[in-house]
């Protein structure tokens, strides 16, 4: 049975300042990052700010239907980034690791950071905050408007 694992604001906060201290103690420095839309966009916002990284873009890619994971789908790629070097790509989540396999596959040599890893996602993340099984499912507070009714009770009552 799937676990629901309901993610607040505050907990992006934190778990971005998480990510962050990681990426921070391994002593790379990074010339952009580039947020995964959309729920990469968040989190990597307050990356952005706790590196002090000015150059942000972003890369569009589809990999869920509603809550039905797809194949991931490139549809937007910045310009000028190359193989990736010297970028640091954010992104909420690595569940299945297709986003990121994709990324992969175009931007080799940057390196791949997200708040949450599942066991079958974790191959391609470089660094993570928090793993989680691969029975949960993640609501994000971004994302609301899909929130079943025990889940909207616990974060989106302000919505109401």
């Amino acid at each position: 049975m799937p676990v629901d694992l309901p993610v607040s604001w505050n907990e992006i906060h934190v778990l971005s300042k998480a990510v962050s201290a990681k990426l921070r103690d391994s002593g790379q420095k990074w010339d952009r990052l580039i947020a995964v839309t959309r729920g990469g966009m968040v989190p990597a916002c307050l990356v952005a700010r706790e590196l002090d990284i000015r150059m942000i873009d972003t890369v569009s890619v589809k990999s869920y239907d509603h809550q039905t994971q797809s194949e991931a789908k490139v549809l937007k790629m910045p310009e000028g980034i190359g193989t990736g070097k010297n970028c640091l790509i954010v992104d909420d989540l690595s569940d299945t690791g297709n986003t990121f396999k994709a990324l992969r596959q175009m931007l080799p040599d940057a390196t791949y950071a997200c708040l949450h890893v599942k066991p079958a996602g974790k191959p391609y993340a470089d660094f993570y905050a928090v793993e989680t099984t691969q029975d949960t499912w993640i609501y994000l507070p971004w994302e609301d408007q899909e929130f079943p009714a025990h889940i909207m009770d616990a974060l989106g009552g302000h919505l109401k």
